[in-house]
């Protein structure tokens, strides 16, 4: 089946109840046992299963094309428990532009836990195999890249990481698996912040992992889900699986609406720079013709002259929304060397931009009202 026809019809169980089209909603935290203590339905308790929560990992199995899907309470939730399944010793690569939460887990808690990390840039297959070190157990991946959208080449690294007995994970946040399946490239795990795209109406806190195949190492990372309780409430569940089904039209949308809007941005003259894999002009746009159905709807744009500037021209606009987080029906855009702090490698110059589903030509006038 297409990924629309997916989308959908993996979303949705039969109501043996009510023959209800909607999923119900399942709140209970315990489930009832029969005449033998036997569980006849597989539920025992809301941390280690729940009817919405079996559904929404389903439906993330089927999309992007996995063996077992784990979701969490959140995108950092699911990234900490793959990082917890590491032992103390163990080492990790991760790329050098990349959302700064995943080097900070690192840095703020598991260095002092004994994992140790490099970061480099992943645009370069030399770069991360000189990085390796025998110790080395997980090369995280994120592309496009948050917030300058580099873009590696997740096959290339995937057999790198083969080579080397060495698990690879992808943050496809960005990409949705609509746009890409790491997993169908070679990566062992998928990450999603599922509040993102995938929910996709800024409304819901929820992540996920999904593996390659139904292993020891995925096991373990049930076990500390499981363990732990990072686990997402049934109306979380709900909502994101109620987003999956419009998944398709939105990012469809979306990316065209990008494409445009970079393509506009590129040609203006108060404009330093676009960083967007839909155009010709950026570095990685062979390789995200490769292994992307499209570029997507991020895009980060680097306005002429100081970080002060580039916040004026922000102040601006009227049509985008000044926050954080991405992948929602409306435009955000954000200054994102303000959200990282004072260590920030983030050029001040540059804002990231969340394209949403508003007309494209409203967009663009507004663009080039603040840019005037």
């Amino acid at each position: 089946m297409k990924p629309e026809t997916i989308a959908l019809r993996s979303t949705h169980f039969k109501d043996s109840n009510a023959a209800a089209v909607v999923s119900p909603l399942y709140f209970s935290t315990t489930f009832e046992r029969d005449q033998n203590y036997e569980l006849p339905h597989g539920y025992l308790y809301a941390r280690a299963g729940n009817p919405n929560r079996q559904q929404l990992e389903t439906a993330l199995t089927a999309l992007e094309g996995g063996a077992v899907a784990m979701a969490f309470a959140s995108g950092q939730a699911a990234t900490m428990t793959l990082f917890q399944c590491l032992k103390p010793g163990d080492h990790v690569i991760v790329p050098d532009d990349a959302y700064y939460g995943t080097p900070s887990l690192l840095q703020d808690f598991f260095v002092s836990w004994g994992l140790t990390f490099s970061k480099v840039d992943t645009t370069s297959l030399e770069v991360i195999e000189a990085a390796i070190r025998p110790e080395t157990k997980l090369i995280w991946l994120e592309t496009p890249s948050n917030p300058m959208l580099k873009v590696c080449d997740v096959a290339a690294i995937a057999a790198l990481t083969r080579e080397h007995n060495i698990v690879s994970a992808c943050d496809n946040t960005w990409a949705t698996p609509l746009l890409q399946r790491p997993l169908d490239l070679g990566c062992d795990v998928v990450m999603h912040s599922t509040t993102k795209y995938l929910s996709g109406h800024s409304d819901v806190l929820s992540g996920a992992l999904i593996f390659k195949e139904n292993n020891e190492l995925a096991a373990r990372a049930r076990q500390i889900q499981t363990l732990g309780g990072a686990v997402p409430s049934p109306f979380d569940c709900w909502m994101v699986a109620r987003g999956i089904k419009t998944l398709a039209v939105r990012v469809r949308q979306q990316s065209a609406n990008a494409q445009q809007l970079a393509e506009f941005l590129e040609k203006h003259g108060s404009v330093e720079c676009v960083h967007y894999p839909g155009l010709a002009s950026h570095p990685g746009y062979e390789i995200a013709q490769q292994q992307m159905a499209h570029a997507g709807g991020m895009l980060s744009v680097q306005i002429k002259g100081d970080g002060p500037n580039a916040l004026r021209f922000l102040n601006r606009l009227q049509l985008f929304t000044k926050a954080t987080s991405l992948g929602g029906v409306e435009s955000l855009i954000e200054h994102r060397a303000s959200v990282e702090g004072l260590d920030t490698l983030t050029p001040t110059n540059l804002l990231r931009i969340s394209v949403g589903l508003e007309h494209i030509d409203d967009l663009i006038d507004d663009m080039a009202q603040a840019l005037a």
